[in-house]
This record gives C-alpha cells, sequence and structure tokens, in this order.
C-alpha cells in the first residue's frame, strides 16, 4: 500500500527576502513528492509567482488573514507595504497569528514544519504537539556564525560596534532582536537549520557554524533562479508603463539596480547618489523611488527626473541571496543601509568581489565618498 506524501507546513516571515526564498524551497520539495502548506496573508500569496499547474496537487497556499493593529496600515502585509518604524506593528499583528496557525496545524496530519526566525510561539506550539522542526534560515552563514548558538546569544552591542558604519543604532537595535533573541528561540526547538548557502561560496563560515552549533546546519545550495510566470491578476498600470518605456530601448542599454524592497531611501539618500552620478558621468538618473514621469529639483543636484536614456550601474547594492549570480569581471560597489546588507556586504569585500562605500559614525555617506569610489 502506497504511502502519503510527507507533509510539511513553511511559514516564513512577512518580508519577500523571506517568503521567495520559502518559496523557492517549496518548489523544490514539491518536485520531490513532498505535500506542502505555505502560510501567508492574503495579499502576499496573490504577490508570488503563479505555479506550473502539474505542481497545484502537492502545494496548498494557505491564507491567514492579518488582524487589526493601530497604526499598521491598512492593507499592509509585508515589509515592502511600510517603513522601517512600521515594522514592530506589523510584528504585533504576525503575532497575533498564534491561535489560528495552532487551530491549522492541530487540524492536519504533519511530519515537519519549516520555521523562520520571527514566530518563536509556533516553535512552542509545534514542540507541544511534538512535530518536528527545521529553521531555514535566508541570512548568509556569514551573519549566523556572528551570532552563534541560542547558548551564547544575548548582549551583542559590544560585538556590533565594528559594523556601527554599516548602521545606525535603531538598525543595529533591530538586527540583536530578531536575529539573536528570536531566532534563538526558534532554533532551540529545532532538530536542524537549513541555510541558503552552499560550500563554494561560504565554506569556512559553513564550518564554524557546524562546529559552535549543537545541531546539524545544512546548506541547501544556490540552484538558479526560477523560470515562473507573474500571476495575472498582478499586473498594475505602474508595471506596464515600465514594460513600453523599456521595451523602446536598444540592447544592453539599460541596467536596473535596485536597493532591495526594505530600502526606502529618503530625498537626502537619492540627492547625493544621483549627484555623485551626473558629476562623475554626466548623464541623467532615474529613481524609481518617486514613479515615473517624476520631476524634482534640488540646488546642488541639476537633474531632470523624467524618463532617461539610460539607467547607469555606477553603484549597486547587493544582497548575499544575488551575490553568485555575479560574473567574476565584475566588481561591485556596495552600499549597504539595512538590516542584514553590512554583513553581507563585508563577506562580499573579503571575498575581493566588492568595494564598500565608507560611511560616517552614524552611518551616512555623501557623494563625495561614493564619487569617490567610482
Amino acid at each position: 500500500m502506497a504511502r502519503d506524501p510527507l507533509h510539511v507546513v513553511m511559514f516564513p516571515w512577512l518580508a519577500f527576502g523571506h517568503m521567495n526564498p520559502f518559496f523557492k524551497l517549496a518548489i523544490d520539495l514539491v518536485k520531490a513528492g513532498i505535500r506542502v502548506s505555505f502560510i501567508s496573508a492574503p495579499k502576499n500569496i496573490q504577490r508570488l509567482p503563479s505555479i506550473p499547474s502539474e505542481l497545484e496537487l502537492l502545494l496548498q497556499f494557505v491564507e491567514f488573514q492579518l488582524p487589526f493593529v493601530d497604526s499598521l496600515p491598512i492593507g499592509a502585509e509585508a515589509t515592502v507595504d511600510i517603513t522601517m518604524d512600521e515594522n514592530q506593528f506589523l510584528k504585533k499583528s504576525y503575532d497575533l497569528l498564534e491561535t489560528r496557525f495552532k487551530k491549522f496545524i492541530t487540524c492536519q496530519p504533519l511530519d515537519w514544519i519549516i520555521q523562520d526566525f520571527a514566530a518563536y510561539w509556533a516553535a512552542e506550539i509545534a514542540e507541544q504537539l511534538r512535530i518536528p522542526q527545521i529553521m531555514f534560515s535566508v541570512f548568509s552563514t556569514a551573519v549566523i556564525a556572528f551570532f552563534g548558538p541560542p547558548v551564547s546569544v544575548g548582549d551583542h552591542r559590544g560585538a556590533l560596534d565594528n559594523t556601527r558604519k554599516s548602521y545606525n543604532a535603531t538598525q543595529v537595535d533591530h538586527i540583536s532582536i530578531t536575529v539573536a533573541s528570536l531566532g534563538a528561540k526558534v532554533l532551540q526547538a529545532c532538530t536542524a537549520m537549513v541555510v541558503r548557502s552552499c560550500e563554494e561560496y561560504e565554506g569556512n563560515y559553513l564550518n564554524v557554524a557546524k562546529k559552535i552549533y549543537l545541531k546539524p546546519v545544512i546548506p541547501n545550495g544556490l540552484p538558479p533562479p526560477l523560470q515562473l510566470k507573474k500571476r495575472d491578476n498582478h499586473k498594475i498600470e505602474s508595471s506596464a508603463e515600465v514594460f513600453k518605456w523599456l521595451d523602446h530601448r536598444k540592447d544592453k542599454s539599460v541596467v536596473y539596480v535596485g536597493f532591495g524592497s526594505e530600502v526606502k531611501l529618503d530625498r537626502e539618500q537619492v540627492y547625493e547618489i544621483a549627484h555623485a552620478q551626473t558629476n562623475f558621468v554626466g548623464i541623467h538618473f532615474l529613481n524609481g523611488t518617486f514613479g515615473l514621469g517624476t520631476t524634482i529639483g534640488h540646488p546642488s543636484t541639476p537633474i531632470s527626473w523624467r524618463l532617461p536614456r539610460f539607467i547607469v550601474p555606477l553603484w549597486m547594492e547587493v544582497y548575499y541571496r544575488d551575490a553568485p549570480t555575479c560574473s567574476h569581471s565584475t566588481i561591485l560597489v556596495v552600499l549597504p543601509l539595512v538590516i542584514d546588507q553590512g554583513f553581507n556586504a563585508r563577506l562580499l569585500v573579503e571575498k575581493g568581489l566588492a568595494v564598500e562605500v565608507e560611511k560616517g559614525d552614524d552611518g551616512t555617506f555623501n557623494g563625495k565618498t561614493l564619487q569617490g569610489v567610482f
């Protein structure tokens, strides 16, 4: 008699830097014949790519509506929808899913739960129900090795002093709380930790992590990007306008440079970046933060902010997750701004793949330092 497929529940944090890797892992598990229940908020699920029809039988999206929380913007379901200061309200709403989560996994025959760092209460529920857990970390192994195993996490402020030039004080506190405190609680309940890395890229840090953690640390490799289609119901007018504009550009004349969905550049940061770029090569710069067709004036930045002929790759922030896609001949200019980007930037610099933009003690940068790197 054939055995029913293994059933795994996946519960990522409400950030696309977490949901996307979890989604890709879910696809790999389903292809291996494992049934997956992927839990997230409705709008987040709609913003993930559609899956091939042959995988639909084993991959179930489970929608958890986020409870209302004061000060959380209406309709916000992921960190991309809010400012960094509003993360606390998203986390509060996320934590209010505890009862719903317990009810769901109690009614399901489950073999494993694949956890993220944030839902410590989900780890406690799974322990009570004796459901084995695995922690899937989307952070680099360098970050994991830096913070160390659960028995050693505590006050990391002293150790974090060396990274203060990559973060302001609030961001340092954010890292120490989310990665060290919450992640430690989840990891203590897990049988093993899976990291999105490989021996070739982070072999030394993987060796360190395997020695200091009291459970297996398993790299799941860095597979090529999934070739999946966008959902039809997520076609929005602004995206159509961007693609229409790109269709009229010559091949290899446009390079997209992104800081990641977590980064919300303020106007002064945009001006400094644009000013450095304009002074260096004297051509136009498109800033997607303010949208297409938006014109902004600034006394020190003589730039037209309408659709330009080129988007120039003069600087780039690179997430650890994207680093292996870089060619061997490319030297990256990294400008880390939030969360784990400082660690990832230092890892790239350590490997000779990047140059980091210098910052002041308060984490600020200016056009002169950028221009110097260029």
